[in-house]
């Protein structure tokens, strides 16, 4: 078992702002954010090179409320930005726990963070670094859903993990059916044709189009994430 390799060499790893919190109502867990950042290093002494797209629901929350009545790319803006204080975040946290962490953001902010310029983030990936991917796609209409499947696509990543508080995608809501199963694995037109909302339409048709596939599992199970890079049957599998 000692021998046993990892499945995947390069992830592109979806977290959602809202996981951050914690048990808390919004804001940054450090506990929370403490353990997973455990488990993303836990990852890379395997030897696999991974790369983060970060939401900003846990902030954006916060001031959700004033966005009411708001123009909409306007509200969108402002929720990249949260994006932007999670990455800090993440990656100070990274360094702080050994590892080397660049956060690349896709709306210039050059004296806080780095632009995401592809090639440079290609080259933190084969030196061992971890980049975390903020401020989504850059464009207001699109989520960090559709972020994480376009940068995924664009890293050549071998599988986007989304990072949920749920360890997998079920036949119906494990909390209300208790006859639900979760599915081992399941192909995008079936999961689209049952109409299962793992993702968001944009961010699933382009991780189907290009043949990327989507692991959806908690990343509040100890160790999960390793169990998910070492191929084992931890989560669903979304195959093209």
């Amino acid at each position: 078992m000692q021998d046993a390799k990892p499945a995947y060499k390069r992830i592109l790893l979806k977290l959602s702002g809202e996981a951050l919190m914690g048990d808390d109502s919004f804001g940054i867990n450090r506990g929370t954010i403490v353990r997973m950042v455990n488990e993303i290093v836990e990852v890379t002494q395997l030897g696999v090179e991974v790369a983060v797209v970060i939401g900003g629901g846990n902030i954006f929350r916060g001031v959700a409320g004033g966005s009411v009545g708001m123009d909409r790319a306007t509200a969108d803006y402002m929720g990249m930005l949260a994006t932007v204080m999670n990455a800090l975040a993440l990656g100070d946290t990274m360094n702080k726990a050994g590892l080397t962490a660049r956060v690349m953001s896709a709306i210039a902010i050059e004296q806080v963070v780095e632009p995401y310029i592809r090639p440079k983030a290609l080259q933190y990936l084969e030196e061992g670094k971890v980049v975390i991917f903020a401020a989504g796609t850059g464009n207001p209409f699109f989520t960090t859903d559709t972020a994480a499947a376009l940068r995924g696509a664009e890293i050549g990543a071998e599988i986007v993990l989304k990072a949920t508080k749920v360890d997998g995608v079920y036949t119906a809501d494990p909390k209300k059916d208790l006859s639900a199963t979760r599915y081992s694995k399941i192909s995008f037109d079936d999961a689209m044709a049952q109409n299962l909302g793992i993702m968001d339409a944009t961010a699933f048709a382009l991780c189907r189009d290009q043949k990327l596939p989507v692991k959806v599992f908690s990343i509040f199970k100890n160790g999960a994430l390793k169990r998910v890079v070492m191929g084992e049957d931890e989560g669903t599998l979304v195959f093209a």
